[in-house]
């Protein structure tokens, strides 16, 4: 094994998402401590970032989930101080973070995704409607872990999705619901890992649905073999023109036809009992602890 020196796994934050990237924290701490490395808990919640480079941090596994440590933010502190961290860069990072510039690119890029509008007070809701049809899916464009997501069923329901989306975020995507299944491609390295197909009783696979749930099913591989094998083209793709590396997760609609509908990445998937990531690894016996160390691995400074 590497010798990584003394490693910081930056947890919690003051996101939306703090206690789901506490609980990632604290397995990705305990596997790696099981494997031998010298590793710390740092919130920055809780403590001055000021103590990463006066405690002789040699590497980060950064785990904060949302903003402040999923958007770039954090990213270009660590390269200022020149502490090489997992995952993407600072321009990747800020860009995964964004559902409405992701969607832009991948437009650009000619990688499908679902139609969409951005909403704001003066957005006239019915013409929205008549452009997109219903149902709909109203989002915050900087937030993850499904928070402040309605799926809108009736017209009337519209401005109230707003309004809930618009309480974690200036920006507020909206955009068309696709029938189909929903599929997630976790990334390592250059590596497509197997996919998992989500089949949930929620209406949507939503913050409950992804961490707490028992009822979630999934399916690891999620496609057959020759599916999965075309798709991952598109997936690499998708991640790289983004700029993403060292890991992360693509999440795609294949809709009722077959067609690929690509949703968002995330460049710090959760690493919970629930999360995707690991439950793909394993399906290659890559076993939790060295599924931390091979991320740790591909940490990086710029």
């Amino acid at each position: 094994m590497l010798d990584f020196g003394k490693v910081g796994v930056m947890l919690g934050g003051r996101s939306a998402e703090r206690e789901i990237s506490l609980l990632s924290g604290n397995a990705v701490l305990a596997a790696l401590r099981e494997k031998g490395v010298d590793a710390h808990a740092f919130d920055p919640a809780e403590r001055d970032l000021a103590e990463l480079k006066a405690e002789g941090f040699d590497r980060i596994f950064l785990i904060l989930h949302g903003r402040g440590g999923e958007d770039g933010t954090m990213q270009g502190l660590l390269e200022l101080l020149g502490i090489p961290y997992t995952g993407s860069g600072v321009m990747a990072s800020a860009l995964g973070m964004d559902k409405w510039r992701t969607k832009l690119i991948w437009q650009a890029a000619g990688i499908p995704t679902a139609p969409f509008v951005m909403l704001d007070e003066n957005t006239d809701f019915d013409a929205v409607v008549a452009k997109l049809g219903l149902p709909l899916f109203v989002k915050p464009a900087t937030e993850g872990s499904s928070i402040g997501i309605t799926k809108v069923k009736k017209a009337e329901d519209l401005p109230a999705a707003y309004r809930a989306a618009a309480e974690y975020d200036k920006l507020v995507l909206c955009e068309s619901f696709v029938s189909g299944r929903e599929v997630q491609f976790p990334v390592l390295g250059d590596q497509v890992l197997p996919s998992i197909r989500v089949e949930t009783p929620c209406e949507f696979y939503d913050y409950q649905a992804k961490y707490f749930r028992d009822d979630t099913v999934y399916h690891c591989p999620g496609l057959p073999a020759d599916e999965e094998a075309t798709l991952d083209k598109t997936v690499l793709h998708a991640f790289r023109v983004l700029g993403c590396s060292g890991w992360g997760r693509v999440d795609v609609i294949l809709a009722d036809d077959g067609t690929p509908c690509f949703l968002e990445v995330n460049t710090a998937p959760g690493m919970t009992s629930h999360s995707l990531v690991p439950m793909s690894a394993r399906t290659l016996g890559i076993d939790f602890p060295d599924l931390c160390l091979r991320v740790l691995e591909l940490a990086h400074v710029g």
